[in-house]
């Protein structure tokens, strides 16, 4: 049985507590937060833009911390799972190696590649796992075209275009605070660098466009440069669509012998094929809490096997997020960059 104490009970650390009831020999044992109120198991004010509806939580079968170093020192503790503010990432992740805790932490990895090469390094000198959860690759839209395009099945990935736009969220200040969590163009638009490079790699360059609102970079178009021989891949990802469609992504993607097409509340995920046919994937309901059991679940056998998975891989998540500063570079230059 693995054991995982959560560090941070905001939003995503609910998401992932919820996720946690749904494990196979692996178990939320332990939480951390400094609020007395989330402690008592009042976590009303955490509130996201998807999930249940946050009420009253029963907490009487799992251990509660105030202090950080007191659930560290849990010797029963195999796994810490961060949730905290992307800000605090680095910090809180490098303690839990050094205390010799295994390390899952949600994206973004860090805030810049250098405070993420810092959690690497911690991770060999310790001899522990650092991996982190970018959730995409496991809702089974994603998961069904990561599918096709790893395995050759429709042929060779010729191109393509990703899209991911909100609109600004009123239930999250942090996600415009470019200090907190890098703004829209990282916290949001590190789902699809990360699910680009699972994909295709790391492009040579990018060149983006983009609006900017008060210093920040709130919404971009980029285009990712692999070189001869593509594949001709860009994406369009940000916050500022209307709060009537306060959420919306998908994907077309062009193989060689098929287009996969998806869009979230308008086209489910459709494989249109070379001879005219086109079939339509069944996939489920699709419940977004499914997604982050599958990915802890991973992280969890992970820590059974001594192995980090490919999918959570921290050098992946570090090379997503240099895509994504160097996208905002782009932006701000309006000029191609090199990676």
């Amino acid at each position: 049985m693995v054991h995982i104490g959560i560090v941070g009970i905001g939003f995503m650390g609910r998401i992932h507590f919820l996720a946690g009831q749904r494990l196979r020999a692996a178990k939320v044992t332990a939480v951390f937060s400094r609020d007395p109120k989330k402690l008592a198991g009042d976590w009303t004010a955490t509130r996201g833009n998807f999930g249940p509806e946050p009420g009253k939580v029963d907490l009487s079968s799992v251990k509660r911390y105030s202090k950080f170093e007191e659930l560290l020192a849990d010797p029963e503790i195999d796994l810490i799972d961060v949730c905290n503010t992307t800000v605090h990432h680095e910090a809180t992740a490098i303690a839990a190696l050094k205390a010799g805790k295994h390390v899952l932490v949600e994206k973004a990895i860090a805030l810049t590649p250098d405070g993420a090469d810092r959690m690497l390094a911690a991770a060999r000198e310790a001899g522990k796992l650092l991996m982190v959860a970018h959730v995409l690759p496991f809702f089974p839209e994603f998961a069904f075209v990561a599918e096709a395009v790893r395995s050759g099945r429709f042929g060779r990935l010729r191109g393509g275009h990703f899209k991911r736009v909100i609109s600004k969220p009123d239930w999250s200040a942090e996600i415009g605070d470019v200090a907190a969590t890098g703004g829209p163009a990282v916290d949001l638009h590190i789902h699809d660098t990360h699910f680009i490079g699972l994909l295709a790699g790391v492009p040579r360059q990018m060149f983006s466009t983009g609006v900017i609102e008060n210093g920040t970079v709130t919404y971009l178009t980029t285009q990712y440069l692999f070189g001869s021989g593509g594949p001709a891949i860009s994406c369009s990802s940000g916050a500022v669509a209307m709060k009537a469609r306060p959420f919306v992504h998908g994907f077309e993607l062009y193989l060689e012998r098929a287009t996969i097409a998806y869009e979230s509340g308008t086209c489910p995920v459709t494989v249109l094929h070379a001879d005219g046919k086109s079939e339509v994937v069944p996939l489920g309901a699709g419940d977004a809490v499914d997604s982050f059991a599958a990915e802890i679940q991973m992280a969890a056998d992970g820590v059974a096997a001594g192995k980090a998975p490919d999918a959570l891989s921290g050098k992946l998540a570090r090379d997503a997020l240099v895509m994504c500063l160097k996208e905002c570079e782009s932006v701000r230059t309006g000029k191609p960059v090199s990676v």
